[in-house]
C-alpha cells in the first residue's frame, strides 16, 4: 500500500477551497497592485524631476551633506521603526509581528527624491518596494487578516512595487517569492504576487510612466564558446556582486560604530561623495547613471567605470542615504560587461545586458527573477545566455547578499564531505 504526501480531499471540497482562495486574493491583489503602481508612478515622476534639476543646477551637489543630515534627522525623529527598510519587510514576512507604519512610504519617497536631487549614488527599487509593502500592509487591520494572509499581502506589495518601478511584471512576481530565502520559493503566494505585479505595472503605465528601453542587438545562437565565455563573465559578475554587498554592509557597520549620532553619518558621507565627485570628475557616478548604462550597450567605455560607481554607491548607501541598490547594480553590471566584452570576444550590447541582470542576481541572490527580467527587457533570444550568467553569478556570490534579513533555505552547493540531506 502506497502513501501520498498530498492531503486527500473530496473533489468538491478542493474546488470550493480553490474558488474561495481566488475570490479572496484576485481582487485583493489588484488593489495592492493599484496602490503600488500608483505610488511608483508618483515616485518616478518625482525622480525624473530631481534628476533633471541636478543636471541643470550642478551646484546642488554641494548641498549633499546638508541633505543627508536632514534626511537622517527625519528618520531619527520620525522613522526609527522603519529605518530597516527592505529588511523590515522581509523580517515581517518571516516573523509577522507589527503592521508596517504607513509613514514608511512618505519617508522613503521623500528621502530618496532628496538624495537624487543632490546626486547621491542610490537607486529606486528599495523605495518602490517599501512603498508597495507599507501601503499593502495597511489592509491588514482593515480586513483583519491573519499572519499567513498578511505574509502573502506583504509579498504581493513587494511584487507590485518592483514590477511597476522597472516595468517587469514577471520578474517582480518572482522577486518577492525568491528574495526571502536562498534556495526556497513560496508558491502559496504565486498567484497573488503575479496578479499584483501585473496590476501594478499596468496601473503605473496608465499614469503615463515611460520606462527606459535598452537595445541589446543581435544575439548569437548558443554555441560552446559564447556559452563558456558567458559562464566566465558570470563568475566575475558574482564576485563583484558579493564585493558590493560586503562593502556596503561593512561600511554601514563601521560608520555606525564610529559615529553615534545618526544624522551625522550621511552628512559625512555627503562630504566624501560630493568632494570625490568634484576632485575626480566623477559626476557620471552620481544618481542613477541611466545615460551611462545606455552607453554601455552602444560603445566601449572606460574599464574602471564599474569600480567608480561601486565606490560611490557603497559610500552613499553605507553612510545612510536613502534609495535602493538595484539600479546602481545595473550600472555596475552593464559597465563591467562592457569592459569584459573585448576580452571574451562577445558583443558589447550582449555582455552589457548580461552584466546588467547578473550582478543583481548575485548580489540579491535572485537568479530566476533576474533571468526573467532579462527576457522582459531584452527579448527571449537572450534567455539562455541570461540564465547562464545569472545562475553562475548566483553560485559565485556567496550566501550573504544586499538584504541582511534574507535567510538560507537551502545552501547553494553541498560540501563533498557533507552528508546527503544535511544543510550546509
Amino acid at each position: 500500500m502506497t502513501t501520498s504526501n498530498n492531503t486527500e480531499h473530496p473533489d468538491g471540497l478542493q474546488l470550493a477551497a480553490l474558488l474561495g482562495f481566488m475570490l479572496k486574493w484576485l481582487p485583493l491583489a489588484v488593489v495592492v497592485g493599484a496602490l503600488g503602481g500608483s505610488a511608483s508612478a508618483l515616485f518616478l515622476f518625482a525622480l525624473d524631476w530631481a534628476s533633471a534639476a541636478r543636471l541643470l543646477h550642478p551646484w546642488l551637489i554641494g548641498l549633499m551633506p546638508l541633505a543627508g543630515f536632514a534626511v537622517g534627522w527625519l528618520y531619527l525623529r520620525y522613522g526609527r521603526e522603519v529605518e530597516a527598510g527592505n529588511n523590515l519587510l522581509i523580517d515581517e514576512i518571516h516573523d509577522p509581528k507589527n503592521v508596517i507604519p504607513l509613514r514608511m512610504a512618505p519617508l522613503v519617497l521623500g528621502g530618496t527624491v532628496v538624495s537624487h536631487l543632490v546626486g547621491a549614488s542610490v537607486g529606486r527599487e528599495g523605495t518602490a518596494v517599501q512603498m508597495g509593502g507599507a501601503l499593502a500592509d495597511q489592509l491588514t487591520h482593515l480586513l483583519r487578516l491573519h499572519h499567513e494572509d498578511r505574509r502573502i499581502l506583504l509579498m504581493a506589495g513587494i511584487s507590485a512595487g518592483f514590477a511597476s518601478v522597472f516595468g517587469t511584471p514577471l520578474a517582480g512576481a518572482v522577486f518577492a517569492l525568491e528574495v526571502l530565502a536562498i534556495g526556497r520559493l513560496r508558491y502559496d503566494a504565486l498567484l497573488p504576487c503575479l496578479v499584483a505585479a501585473i496590476a501594478g505595472d499596468q496601473i503605473c503605465l496608465l499614469w503615463g510612466v515611460h520606462h527606459v528601453q535598452y537595445a541589446i542587438g543581435a544575439v548569437p545562437l548558443p554555441a560552446p564558446w559564447p556559452l563558456l565565455a558567458t559562464a566566465l563573465a558570470g563568475a566575475a559578475f558574482g564576485a563583484v556582486g558579493r564585493l558590493f554587498a560586503t562593502g556596503t554592509h561593512a561600511l554601514g557597520a563601521w560608520i555606525k560604530h564610529r559615529v553615534r549620532y545618526a544624522p551625522l553619518r550621511p552628512f559625512l558621507g555627503g562630504i566624501v561623495v560630493a568632494g570625490a565627485a568634484w576632485l575626480l570628475g566623477g559626476e557620471r557616478w552620481l544618481g542613477l547613471g541611466i545615460p551611462t548604462i545606455q552607453a554601455a550597450f552602444q560603445q566601449p567605455l572606460p574599464s574602471w567605470d564599474f569600480a567608480g560607481k561601486m565606490a560611490f554607491t557603497i559610500a552613499s548607501l553605507g553612510s545612510g542615504f536613502k534609495g535602493g541598490e538595484v539600479t546602481p547594480l545595473f550600472y555596475i553590471g552593464a559597465t563591467l560587461g562592457n569592459a569584459l566584452a573585448p576580452l571574451l570576444h562577445l558583443p558589447f550590447a550582449l555582455l552589457a545586458g548580461l552584466g546588467f541582470v547578473a550582478v543583481f542576481a548575485g548580489a540579491a541572490n535572485t537568479p530566476i527573477a533576474s533571468t526573467l527580467m532579462a527576457i522582459e527587457l531584452f527579448g527571449a533570444e537572450a534567455g539562455v545566455y541570461a540564465a547562464v550568467a545569472c545562475v553562475v553569478s548566483y553560485m559565485f556570490s556567496g550566501h550573504r547578499g544586499i538584504y541582511r534579513a534574507q535567510r538560507i533555505g537551502l545552501a547553494k552547493h553541498r560540501h563533498p564531505l557533507q552528508k546527503a540531506g544535511k544543510p550546509e
